[in-house]
């Protein structure tokens, strides 16, 4: 695998996106997500485990055919919020690190709009930092979205984070 073979050349030293994202734990941005990129930051020879999750643009929504969302936030709050989540879930589920990218824009059937990663020394804790990461993402940080209809109609959602 190509992306394991940079690694091993790497010797697991920190490795930073090319996207130039500001290097904070919660970031929102306009551009689309690359999941590898944001992989490699968790890369780190003490953890056994990395847990993803990655939200994308579904087609339907409530019995409804959705053709593209539209997201908004308030950034400086939502970075602050994200940030303040990712350090709970450091704190509660012994893990090593998170990383939360959110989109805000236009977003087409299939692109991602919200990717979690987490690394520890062990799956359970991995898995159980990143559900409640994403599950606070939805209800606490001020993320908007807008779902756009076929039928031309759109409407916004509650908990869109």
């Amino acid at each position: 695998l190509l992306l394991g073979k940079y690694i091993k050349q790497r010797r697991y030293h920190r490795v930073y996106s090319t996207c130039n994202w500001r290097m904070t734990n919660f970031t929102i941005t306009s551009k689309p997500i690359v999941a590898a990129e944001l992989i490699i930051q968790l890369q780190d020879p003490d953890c056994g485990a990395i847990a993803t999750f990655s939200g994308t643009v579904r087609q339907h929504n409530d019995d409804r055919q959705v053709i593209q969302l539209h997201y908004q936030s308030y950034k400086t709050l939502a970075v602050k919020e994200g940030n303040k989540i990712l350090g709970e879930a450091k704190e509660q589920f012994n893990i090593v690190n998170a990383l939360c990218v959110h989109r805000v824009g236009d977003l087409n059937i299939g692109e991602t709009a919200v990717w979690i990663g987490v690394n520890a020394g062990h799956r359970d804790a991995a898995f159980d930092a990143c559900r409640y990461v994403i599950d606070e993402i939805k209800t606490r940080v001020p993320i908007w979205k807008k779902e756009i209809y076929v039928d031309g109609d759109s409407g916004w959602l509650e908990s869109a984070g």
